[in-house]
């Protein structure tokens, strides 16, 4: 959530006008204490989308389980990482760019990626799994162009408009619960079943609940 890093923090400095000279490394000059811990966000749902290829090409279980692992992790960074902003009342440039990419990795494509790898390969499973990302993405999108205008006098959110990105490690602990039963590839929960040219598993279909609810009018109320 893009503005989360920066509410209570001080103004961050300007960027470089087009035309001045860069000291070397000057974008990672700007980086602060939680934009460092926004990239651990990246980092484990990066290293989830790594794994589940793992799983999906050699079956070793220990890749799901890293998996598995590491989205909580990405949570934890991307909570983490706001209150460090306010607790050392600094933010960089580029700390809401960063909050919101890292949540599209972790939290959009990750979740997708493993559950492609544990059985929701069919056609309209793939499709389902597209329309959660670009659900994803388009709520993040939303929230960074309308933060300003949900904000109150202290410049503080009072509501999510649909349900935060981060809501689908729901559909991570249910594959979780697949995946400790065994209940993974063709013995995947609830089946498949053949719909035209290409099969549906109706797991898939949390993946559209899930985006849907994400780009929804839904208010939720913001701690």
């Amino acid at each position: 959530m893009a503005s989360k890093e920066t509410e209570g923090a001080p103004p961050s400095k300007p960027v470089p006008e087009a035309g001045e000279r860069k000291k070397p490394f000057s974008m990672i000059r700007t980086f602060v204490l939680a934009d460092v811990i926004t990239l651990c966000n990246a980092f484990c749902g990066t290293g989830a989308i790594l794994s589940s290829m793992l799983y999906l090409e050699k079956n070793e279980r220990g890749a799901a389980i890293t998996a598995f692992i590491l989205l909580p992790l990405a949570l934890v960074c991307d909570a983490l990482d706001g209150q460090v902003a306010r607790w050392r009342r600094k933010s960089s440039p580029l700390g809401g760019d960063l909050d919101s990419l890292a949540d599209v990795v972790s939290f959009g494509v990750a979740p997708a990626a493993l559950g492609f790898a544990l059985g929701l390969r069919g056609g309209w499973d793939a499709a389902a799994l597209c329309y959660f990302v670009a659900c994803g993405i388009s709520r993040l999108a939303r929230y960074n162009v309308t933060a300003s205008a949900l904000s109150d006098e202290t410049g503080k959110v009072k509501y999510y408009e649909g349900t935060p990105i981060p809501t689908s490690l729901l559909l991570v602990g249910v594959l979780g619960a697949a995946f400790s039963m065994g209940k993974t590839g063709e013995s995947l929960w609830l089946g498949s079943m053949e719909l035209g040219p290409w099969a549906l598993h109706p797991l898939a279909l949390m993946y559209v609940v899930s985006g849907s609810l994400m780009i929804s009018t839904l208010r939720i109320p913001k701690p």
